[in-house]
């Protein structure tokens, strides 16, 4: 019986991780990672190179490290973490601009060097890294340690879109005091209490109110859990946005309601992390 049990968790497990995915797919389909004006932006007095950070499974991974001109010591940090198309360009732009703002930023890769061009090619690649949970959370633990001691970070944050929104808020979950701040772009939440119930760090959501992957729902639901907690929460549904439509990655970018969050986001940081 206690067989029978544990494989139906098991399998709802699955269940509930495939869901996911393919709603991912549905709200990325026809969709592509084309740069959106804010992307294409430089950012200046800030420095930024490739960073082996992890070794997962026996695999070097490889990250992407920004920060103001000058130094990496001594300054508060922010974990990064990719959305549905992988670590790439667009997402390296978000780690300098954050680095811009004071902030050591760790973008790093949950796709093993690989990056997508179409949404069957992403589908393929978050189905495997959402898979392997416990590589995904060794290879986040494992940047929050370089951070901590390589760095010398003195607080540390976490901010994800899309399938990184879920990480990041996981970030929460998994470092527990030691997270400072996280921000969720869109991901996929968790509504249980006794997990929530481990969340110490204050939590700034970012939704949009036509996302059919995220419903608004959900957020609701998310929200209320926290309240009930008594946890320091921020949630923003944002009207007549989609998903995705904060990322400069994708065909979605909606340049208003973007900018406003990302003017959110800064003060959240400078608010928790300074």
């Amino acid at each position: 019986m206690r067989i029978f049990i544990m494989f139906m968790i098991v399998l709802g497990f699955v269940i509930a991780q495939d869901d996911y995915t393919d709603k991912m797919e549905k709200e990325h389909r026809n969709d592509k990672p084309i740069a959106a004006p804010i992307a294409k932006k430089d950012v200046k007095d800030v420095t930024a190179k490739d960073v082996v950070y992890a070794t997962v499974a026996g695999k070097e991974v490889t990250g992407y490290i920004a920060h103001p001109k000058g130094t990496t010591q001594g300054l508060p940090a922010v974990i990064v973490i990719q959305e549905w198309w992988g670590l790439n360009d667009n997402i390296k732009t978000m780690a300098r601009k954050i680095a811009s703002q004071g902030y050591v930023a760790l973008a790093v890769d949950m796709y093993g060097g690989n990056t997508a061009e179409t949404s069957k090619q992403a589908l393929k690649l978050m189905k495997k890294a959402m898979g392997n949970q416990q590589q995904a959370l060794d290879n986040l633990n494992q940047a929050h340690n370089y951070l901590k001691n390589n760095c010398k970070a003195t607080k540390i944050g976490s901010i994800g879109w899309c399938f990184g929104g879920h990480w990041s808020l996981r970030c929460g979950l998994l470092f527990e005091a030691k997270i400072d701040a996280v921000v969720i772009y869109y991901g996929r939440l968790v509504n249980d209490k006794e997990q929530l119930a481990k969340l110490s760090a204050p939590v700034l959501g970012i939704f949009g109110q036509l996302d059919r992957g995220i419903p608004v729902e959900s957020v609701n639901t998310f929200h209320e859990a926290l309240k009930s907690l008594n946890k320091n929460a921020d949630i923003n549904i944002y009207p007549k946005a989609n998903h995705a439509f904060a990322n400069p990655s994708g065909t979605r970018y909606n340049k208003e309601a973007a900018e406003n969050a990302w003017e959110k986001t800064m003060a959240f940081f400078a608010k928790h992390l300074k």
